[in-house]
């Protein structure tokens, strides 16, 4: 059985899949990266900009799946990636990754 969600992400635009990405991600570090004086756009760097600790992607890794869809496996596309293209993950490689999946 589909989920509404499922439905609907796959009718969404990048910005509209960037808008959710970063709600999970402020939600996830537990405050609004607006009130830095730094928004979240497809250039932030999670590990230089967001300092995100690798049991935050796990987290991020369960609430894109629930946000987007079982068949978005966040986990798998992760482990694909060399060390250095980890460290160097920004937002807009997740929302690219979020809209491949989608079409």
């Amino acid at each position: 059985m589909q989920t509404t969600t499922d439905t609907t992400a796959s009718n969404k635009s990048a910005d509209d899949i960037l808008d959710q990405v970063k709600g999970l991600i402020e939600a996830i570090i537990g405050q609004s990266v607006d009130k830095d004086d730094q928004d979240i756009s497809l250039a932030t760097s999670f590990s230089r900009d967001l300092e995100m600790e690798s049991i935050e992607f796990v987290v991020l890794s369960e609430k894109l799946q629930e946000t987007f869809g079982e068949n978005l496996d966040f986990a798998s596309w992760l482990a694909s990636k060399e060390l250095n293209e980890i460290i160097s993950l920004n937002v807009g490689d997740i929302v690219g990754f979020v809209h491949q999946c989608q079409h």
